[in-house]
């Protein structure tokens, strides 16, 4: 006599609640990927194989049209050194990262390592100057 069962068992998987919850990450990934925006002024930075890794305080911008920004403000090339100034805060020691873009002349570099010299000089602290490249290819 063959017996039957009534409740039969099925080997499924229901993929539709999994398809759900990959759909939020991604737009979670999405929308936090878009706020974390280290760079937020685009620059193609000169090559280099040097790696220097120095605590940050302070971000100078020069894009291709020759504008300073420090952090994410923009200052014209006398105002540089107090907004430099006050930006470093109370800070003895720290890095002035300057990232310029590659077309930019030299003497706009120049300009941003004469004003962190000039806060030396004048308060008598010890912030260095970084160059930031990118990796050469």
């Amino acid at each position: 006599m063959a017996l039957k069962r009534r409740n039969q068992r099925r080997v499924e998987f229901n993929s539709s609640s999994m398809s759900d919850l990959v759909f939020l990450l991604l737009i979670f990934f999405m929308l936090t990927s878009t706020l974390v925006a280290p760079n937020a002024i685009k620059l193609l930075l000169p090559q280099s194989n040097s790696r220097t890794m120095a605590k940050q305080t302070v971000t100078v911008y020069i894009n291709e049209k020759m504008d300073y920004f420090v952090g994410e403000r923009q200052v014209a090339e006398d105002q540089l050194q107090p907004e430099i100034l006050l930006s470093l805060g109370n800070a003895t020691e720290g890095t002035v990262v300057v990232r310029s873009d590659k077309n930019v002349p030299v003497q706009y570099v120049v300009n941003v390592i004469d004003a962190v010299n000039n806060i030396n000089n004048e308060t008598h602290q010890n912030h260095k100057v970084l160059l930031a490249t990118s990796a050469k290819k």
